[in-house]
């Protein structure tokens, strides 16, 4: 495996992830702050906002970096997000928070092309190893990332003649971050898709045909459906984690983002560092069926969380969510890219993200629905804490049901399609 440019790879999507972190404890509480007044509801919409771009524009994104390079896609959709990041940071009306989550998704669609990046770069024999990196990065990014959102979200600041009140002060800090991040990409990244690349000579040519008969197969169906399902399980926790643990543990910005930070530790640990020889030991296909049981277990166990059963109850089911994505996610990413020939990988895996990001879009709309319906049930008048405990335990059981048919299907998919698999390995 060349050493140097995975390194590059990892920290640029690491960095990446940090902004991207850093959104997720700090935009329900920005919303719904004094200066915008939003709803519950128009935090899912935020978020799913961001994700309908990219649905729409991954698969151009990871097809483009077939055509014209992996390099220029990703400083371009770099700079993309530190615009978006600068708009949401400084906006005074809802129609600019839209505005920057619109751009940061048509341009950060970019996780398809550092996948495609490390698949030009890898083995067949390391291919679920490199992808647990970018696994890994997500986990790193999901520790520092929430933790500094929460940190920084203390502190007001005067740069240049500009006041950023605190809450604002982590979504600056993105900008300026994803900014850095492409500056870095831009010197140090090494091109993979040389003129006689397979990806390059398909691109080319036009050859959408082969991504196209790709997709029809059954295996690499399977593959994305059972890969939708987690992330739709994974959007309707993320969307409405911070709203819980402001509910049910009367949490801060800055309390919900430590504990995303332990959950991205335990996660960092399973994809960086043991992914790798758990699917040298397994194989991907009962990393998936093993990781969708823990995720299905842990989200219908988080409602069941709180003050009467403390913080170390609700750090352990982050745990075991943190293990069982870990286990699940980079193994289905490694069989989607293993689906294909190396003239289709940005394509295949452009369109793997793009579903991830229609699951994205289902997730917070799904979570936006049952929390908006259950703040209606009790008032704006009611304090927080007095929300019913059946009011919150259904977004999460919802979560919980989309991952047990995920488990259904992993456990059918690894009976029919192992053998297939296999030999669809040995062909490409």
């Amino acid at each position: 495996m060349r050493r140097s440019p995975l390194l590059v790879i990892f920290i640029t999507v690491f960095i990446d992830l940090v902004g991207f972190g850093i959104v997720i404890p700090v935009l329900p509480f920005y919303v719904e702050g004094t200066k915008f007044n939003a709803s519950p509801r128009m935090v899912g919409l935020l978020f799913a906002s961001y994700s309908v771009m990219q649905l729409v524009f991954t698969p151009v994104l990871g097809r483009l970096s077939d055509r014209y390079g992996r390099r220029p896609v990703l400083f371009l959709s770099l700079l993309g997000t530190s615009l978006g990041f600068f708009i949401l940071g400084f906006a005074t009306t809802l129609w600019m928070l839209f505005a920057g989550r619109i751009i940061d998704g048509i341009t950060g669609g970019n996780i398809s092309t550092a996948q495609a990046y490390i698949a030009d770069v890898t083995t067949e024999e390391n291919r679920a190893k490199g992808m647990g990196m970018i696994g890994a990065a997500f986990g790193l990014g999901f520790i520092f990332g929430p933790a500094i959102g929460g940190v920084l979200s203390k502190w007001d600041v005067n740069v240049w003649g500009f006041h950023i009140p605190g809450i604002s002060v982590p979504l600056v800090f993105a900008g300026a971050l994803a900014l850095a991040n492409a500056t870095l990409l831009y010197f140090v990244l090494p091109e993979t898709v040389t003129p006689d690349h397979p990806a390059r000579v398909s691109a080319a040519t036009g050859r959408w045909s082969q991504l196209v008969r790709a997709l029809g197969q059954s295996r690499l169906a399977f593959v994305l459906g059972i890969y939708f399902l987690f992330i739709v399980a994974f959007s309707i926790m993320t969307s409405s984690f911070g709203l819980f643990t402001l509910f049910r543990f009367g949490f801060d910005a800055h309390d919900t983002g430590w504990i995303f930070a332990f959950v991205g530790v335990i996660g960092a640990i399973v994809q960086g560092g043991l992914i790798g020889r758990l699917v040298k030991m397994f194989g991907e296909l009962p990393l998936v069926v093993a990781g969708a049981l823990l995720f299905t277990a842990s989200l219908f166990v988080i409602p069941l969380t709180g003050p009467h059963t403390g913080l170390v109850a609700l750090l352990g089911v982050g745990a075991a969510f943190a293990v069982g994505n870990g286990l699940a996610t980079p193994s289905l990413t490694s069989l989607a890219s293993k689906s294909v020939g190396k003239g289709e990988q940005g394509g295949v895996l452009g369109v793997t993200q793009s579903v991830a990001s229609l699951a994205r879009v289902v997730g917070p709309l799904i979570s936006a629905a049952l929390i908006y319906s259950a703040v209606v049930n009790i008032g704006y008048d009611q304090k927080p804490h007095n929300m019913s405990d059946a009011s919150v335990a259904h977004t999460f059981w919802a979560a919980a049901a989309v991952m047990f048919v995920a488990f259904l299907l992993a456990i059918y998919f690894a009976r029919a399609h192992a053998a297939e698999y296999k030999g669809a390995a040995a062909a490409v």
